[in-house]
């Protein structure tokens, strides 16, 4: 999840299924931790609370006015969660020319297309930040092209074509 310094939400994935309500709840239990956090401590939490379960533990990285964390259980290496952070913003930076939070907000679909070619299902698919970057302009140039011939076909009246 992507979340700004005054605990808005701006990107929040979620592998396993929890309801809306449950998904609040969670997102604002991870503000009020972050955010009573000081500065020069460890970006790795293991205790959490009831709320998340024993074996559940968050990594965080904060650039700016942003908050990236990620919650996983205890099979995963918080190193390698820490990295996977740092692969991500890479690749916002690559693909938005030094991120921002407001490139978090107008590029939704996009900050989801950069998080689905890294992570899918829960499941770590590529660390690479270059590689990530081919997949999304490919999914671009493909997004691109599928919506101008659908937009020109639609602009085609169907007794003209006949």
């Amino acid at each position: 999840m992507v979340i700004n310094t005054l605990g808005k939400p701006r990107l929040s994935k979620f592998y396993e299924f929890q309801p809306a309500e449950k998904q609040q709840e969670l997102i604002r239990h991870v503000y009020a931790v972050l955010s009573n956090r000081p500065d020069n401590v460890s970006n790795f939490i293991r205790s959490l609370g009831a709320i998340f379960g024993p074996d559940t533990r968050l990594v965080y990285k904060h650039y700016a006015t942003l908050y990236f964390v990620f919650l996983f259980d205890n099979s995963e290496n918080e190193l390698a969660m820490l990295d996977l952070i740092q692969v991500f913003v890479e690749t916002l930076d690559k693909c938005f020319r030094s991120v921002c939070e407001l490139d978090v907000v107008f590029n939704y679909s996009k900050m989801h297309t950069i998080l689905d070619e890294i992570i899918l299902g829960g499941q770590v698919l590529e660390t690479d930040s270059v590689e990530v970057m081919r997949a999304v302009e490919e999914i671009t140039k493909l997004e691109s092209t599928t919506t101008a011939s659908t937009l020109i076909n639609k602009s085609i009246p169907s007794w003209w074509a006949s």
